[in-house]
Order: C-alpha cells, then sequence, then structure tokens
C-alpha cells in the first residue's frame, strides 16, 4: 500500500519543496525539488500546477490540491461536479478501475 500514490501526495510534495524561500513561483518550485532530488513524479506534479507566484506552503497546497480541475479541463464535466467529490473521485477511480 505504501507505493500508492508515493509521488502523488501532498506530504511529499511539502518533504520535497522544504526550505523554498516563498515567494515562489513554479519554475522556482521545479528547480527546489529537482535540488532536493524529488522522484520524477513529484516533479510532474509541480509542473501539472499553475505558472504563477506562490506565496507559502499552504498556496503550493492548495495548487496541488486543485490541479485535478486543471486535468481534467477538456471533460467539462468534471468541473461541473461538487468541488469536494472531485478529489474523492480522483481517488477512487484508481481502486474501481482495477
Amino acid at each position: 500500500m505504501a507505493t500508492r500514490g508515493t509521488g502523488h501526495s501532498p506530504a511529499n510534495v511539502t518533504k520535497n519543496l522544504k526550505g523554498i524561500d516563498f515567494p515562489a513561483d513554479k519554475k522556482d518550485l521545479v528547480k527546489h525539488a529537482q535540488h532536493m532530488k524529488a522522484e520524477k513524479v513529484v516533479i510532474d506534479e509541480i509542473q501539472k500546477m499553475e505558472d504563477r507566484e506562490y506565496g507559502n506552503m499552504a498556496d503550493v497546497m492548495k495548487a496541488f490540491g486543485g490541479k485535478g480541475s486543471e486535468e481534467g479541463s477538456s471533460k467539462s464535466s468534471s468541473k461541473q461536479q461538487q468541488p469536494g467529490s472531485q478529489a474523492g473521485q480522483s481517488k477512487t477511480h484508481s481502486k474501481s478501475h482495477h
């Protein structure tokens, strides 16, 4: 079970961004994660985030958590669902996909 969502976990992102100076924009986050020898999947997740300036780690976590809606922007139906159901949807999607 430990391998499930290894790079996708917000804790993994915060661990790999430890010590970064805020405010930081997306390219700073990516650079810092690479410097911290983050897994490729973690760097990929950061690269999917919105390209803007982040004021603190909570800001990053908000963007990290919300990136699923950006990914699904081509599927407009995912944006019309309740915000609370989206987070659960991505987790249950991989389980029910068997």
